[in-house]
Formats: C-alpha cells, structure tokens, sequence
C-alpha cells in the first residue's frame, strides 16, 4: 500500500542548533503509528513539522502528504491542509481551549471554516461530535465552558474538535499524560473506536510505552534527534536492538523498600477525618447562607515511620484534600496527628509541626522559584526554621542536602549559583526534594512526584526516595494515579471514591486481592493501559 505520509531526511534547526537529523518514515492510511522518546529527543518538533508549526526552525528534507510537498506550501496553502488533512489533539487540554468561548463555539468555528456550514448546521454537527466521544449530555455540555468540564471530558472535547475537519491523519500528543488511569483506558478506546469508524490514521506522540503496547501497530524510537530503532511495536518492545530502546523498555519502577518492624512508631494517624469546602447555594436559598460540599467523609488511616502510605483515587476522589490536610494548609474536622501533635491553624504553635513534615510537587519546574538561585531554593526553610544559622552554616547544610539527592559541584560546577531552568526535569526534582530534606522533616507528603517525568528519570527519582527513607527513617504520603508507582514504593494502601476510603490494606491484600468493585476496576485499567491482562 501506498503510504498516506511519507518523512524523507527531516532536518530541523533552531538558531543554527540542529535538534532532528536526517528523520526518515511513512505512515499509511489507517495506521496506528507511536512516536517514542524522552523529553529532548526531538518528537513533537517532528510532529509539528507535518503542520507547518515548528515556529522559528529551519526545516528541510521533504514531507509528502498524498504525493504533495507540504515544505513548499505558502503559508494561506496551510490553512486548506490543518484540520482538513492533518488535525492534532494537544497534550494539555486547559491549555489548548480557548477560555472565554463555549465547546460548541470552538467546534463550530472549525466546522464553518472547513466544511462551510451555517450557524445552526454547525452547532447541530457539534452535538453530533461530541455525542461521538462519549461525553455524557452532549445537549447540555455543548455550552459548557472548558473550565466547567473535567479532564478527561476536556480531552474529548479536543477529540470531538480535531475531528470536526474530517482529517486523514490525526497526531495525538501525549493525549492521556494528564488523567487518571481509568480515563487513560477510556481515551485510548474512544481513539481506537473513532479510528476504525473514520478510517484515519493515528501518530501517537508519547513517552509512555506501556500505551505503545495498548495501541500502536508500529513504533518509531528517537534519541536525541534521531531515529534510533523503527519496527513492529512486539518486535521492538521485546527484542529491542538499540541501547537506548532497551533502556526505555527496562525503566519499569522497581521496588527495593525497607519494611519496618511491627512495633514502628505511629507517625501519623487519622480518625474520622473529614474535609468540606463552603459553595453557593442556587436561588433565594443563596441569600441566607451558603452550602457545603463534603470533598472527604471519615477517613481513618495510619502510617508508621519509615512506611509509605499510597493514596489512590480518580479526579474528585479526595485525594488532595487528604493531603492538604495532613500538611495543615485547609481547616478538617475529626482527628489528624502527627507525631502525637494536632494542627492548631497557629503560626507560632504550628512551626514544629511545619518542619516535621515536607512536600514534594509534581511539576518540579513551577514549584521552584525561577527569581532564585539553587542555594535560596534549597535553603529557604533553614531561614524559617533555623534562623540563627550563619550564611556560611546555611550553605554547608544546603550543600549536603544536595549531595543526599546526588547532587554536588563536582558534577555541575557553579551549582549554588545557577537557577531552576538551567536542569533537566529530573534534576528539578531532586532539588525540590533536596528543599523539603533540609529541615530534617519526619515525613515527606509527596503529590504526583514522578508523573511529570520521563521514564527512565521516574527510575532513578523513585530509587532516590525509596533509598532516602532507608537511610533515614522517612515516611511518605504517597499521593499518586500510577499503579505501578504505588507497587514500587507503598507499604500500605488507601483507595478513595468520590471522598470515602472504599478500601484499605497492605500493598499485596489491595493491589493482588481486591475486595473493592471500585479498586478492582482501578487496577484492570491499570493494566489494560499497560497491554496487560488481569
């Protein structure tokens, strides 16, 4: 078969830096192709050059859609190729819906643009479409604005508007990064269904090789802007030939915890927690008081020191709210201790409590501050809690702090004096785990603290943290979608639905023996996500 798409010796530079080198492949209609790599490695600027919107680079080589060059094309020729040819679903759906229209807005403009339809013809298609992605009252969603949808109803409204055109080719970046595993399921199968249904062919843009096995047919490797490895999606994921493929396919999370004694100290204990948060209330009833939505019902856990407790839960199940409370940072009524010691909501009562437990963000890039330098980020607790400290003190702890996370001089000279932007997305996290270290903290609430990272850096960030609680007692509130994360690192497990703890346990009684519909349903689109079975 003729193919559909075909990529001959792309070259693309950015300000005299070439970043892709001499890239050769071909899609054919209907096709389900992976494009796979690391963050650098070149593969969405590849995408992006199928759509004229590699901004600012130099490209040459060719990129023949149907027999016609698309690097010769004028700029108003590109706008009868996007959306008609070729459409893209982005990776973070907030941030590629435009705030201030409705769903149906955005999806009729594409429809009236392309298909020259009325107003009426087009809002009527977009019902159609969205009804198409399976977003539940497509009638009533229609005028819902981005923010009024959830995420994963966010990725089906890019889905339903990206289709809108009627493309030949659909490039999916990183289309399921930001969900929970049950909705990465979900997407994945809308994908297949709307594929076959269409006819299109699909390039799947991601990192995540366990959604190569779930859905491509074929799989393209880059490193460092170049195509290492090209073949089968079974062939190259179980016999992979190059280095760096091998890698991607051996960076599975391992576990390698130390398991506490029986008669480990309780380091935090919750008993009947319960978190609400006022909201309006609709109609006169609004005018004499408000209302309140109960994020989290009755919550009753402990964690030992030196274990890690897993929280597991979809969007909305309570899960921040658990650790917004534990952190003292939200008002919640029933018992919270830690260390034997309540949250008095009191600056001055509070600051042991402060320094006893630490956080740990999942995106390392904006909870660091880019105004300052790596020893103001990595000591700025010590000015809170050790405030009699001597600047040359100060810098001593700071610099043994980096070194527990594998940091030093040596291997990045100047390092006190650079800033955030100046590491990898890794190494942002170990300094974000460097700052929380510093003050010597009991426990570590840690919020998603790989899933912004690449594979094989979400090895060695866990293997740091599974390493750190061995050497010093640590213990973690591990907050996390990732199953294979939570079988990695936790000791013992709670499962949360729509803020009520529906199951509790060990990691072995809750991730091996379910007794929960709701965790067993967790789990099996875990593994369907991972192509495995149950």
């Amino acid at each position: 078969m003729k193919p559909m798409l075909r990529v001959h010796n792309l070259h693309m530079s950015f300000q005299g830096r070439e970043v892709v080198h001499g890239v050769t492949f071909e899609i054919k209609a209907g096709e389900k192709l992976a494009l796979v790599g690391e963050s650098g490695s070149g593969k969405t600027v590849t995408a992006l050059s199928l759509l004229g919107l590699a901004r600012g680079a130099w490209v040459r080589g060719e990129i023949r859609f149907e027999g016609r060059d698309l690097l010769q094309l004028q700029e108003h020729e590109w706008l009868g190729v996007r959306g008609s040819d070729i459409a893209m679903v982005f990776q973070e759906p907030m941030t590629a819906l435009n705030p201030l229209f409705t769903i149906g807005d955005q999806i009729s403009e594409v429809l009236q643009l392309k298909k020259g339809m009325t107003r009426q013809q087009a809002w009527t298609r977009a019902i159609d479409l969205l009804t198409d992605t399976g977003i539940p009252e497509p009638e009533r969603r229609v005028n819902s604005y981005p923010h009024q949808l959830s995420g994963g109803q966010r990725q089906r409204a890019m889905i339903a508007m990206a289709l809108a055109g009627e493309p030949k080719l659909l490039l999916a970046d990183e289309p399921t990064t930001a969900l929970d595993v049950s909705l990465r399921g979900q997407i994945l199968d809308l994908l297949d269904s709307l594929q076959e249904k269409h006819g299109m062919a699909i390039l799947l843009i991601t990192h995540d090789l366990n959604m190569v096995r779930r859905f491509a047919n074929r799989v393209l490797v880059m490193e460092n802007g170049y195509l290492v490895e090209h073949g089968d999606v079974s062939t190259v994921l179980s016999h992979p030939q190059h280095a760096y493929t091998r890698r991607l396919v051996d960076s599975q999370p391992e576990r390698n915890v130390f398991e506490p004694t029986d008669d480990a100290p309780v380091c935090m204990l919750g008993q009947g927690l319960r978190v609400s948060y006022p909201v309006p209330r609709a109609g006169w009833r609004g005018w004499f008081g408000r209302g309140e939505f109960v994020a989290l019902q009755g919550a009753d856990f402990h964690l030992k020191s030196g274990q890690t407790l897993g929280i597991i839960g979809e969007s909305g199940s309570g899960k921040s709210s658990l650790a917004l409370a534990a952190l003292g940072l939200i008002p919640f009524k029933g018992d919270l201790k830690i260390d034997n010691r309540q949250w008095q909501f009191n600056a001055a009562d509070d600051q042991p409590l402060r320094r006893a437990v630490q956080v740990v963000f999942q995106d390392p890039f904006s909870s660091l501050s880019p105004r300052m330098t790596v020893e103001e980020v990595v000591g700025e607790g010590l000015l809170v809690h050790a405030p009699d400290l001597n600047a040359m003190d100060r810098q001593t702890k700071v610099l043994a702090a980096l070194r527990e996370v594998g940091m030093d001089e040596e291997q990045f000279p100047g390092l006190l004096a650079r800033y955030p932007h100046e590491f990898s997305g890794g190494q942002r996290q170990r300094l974000a785990i460097a700052r929380a270290l510093i003050v010597q903290p009991r426990m570590l609430v840690l919020d998603e603290p790989t899933s912004a990272l690449d594979v094989s850096i979400q090895k060695q960030v866990l293997g740091l943290l599974q390493r750190l609680q061995r050497d010093m007692g640590l213990s973690y509130l591990l907050i996390t979608h990732d199953i294979e994360v939570i079988q990695a690192m936790a000791h013992h497990v709670l499962v949360l639905k729509d803020g009520v703890v529906v199951e509790s346990g060990g990691i072995d009684q809750v991730t091996r023996h379910p007794q929960s519909s709701y965790t067993r349903t967790l789990l099996a689109a875990s593994y369907l996500t991972a192509g495995q079975t149950t």
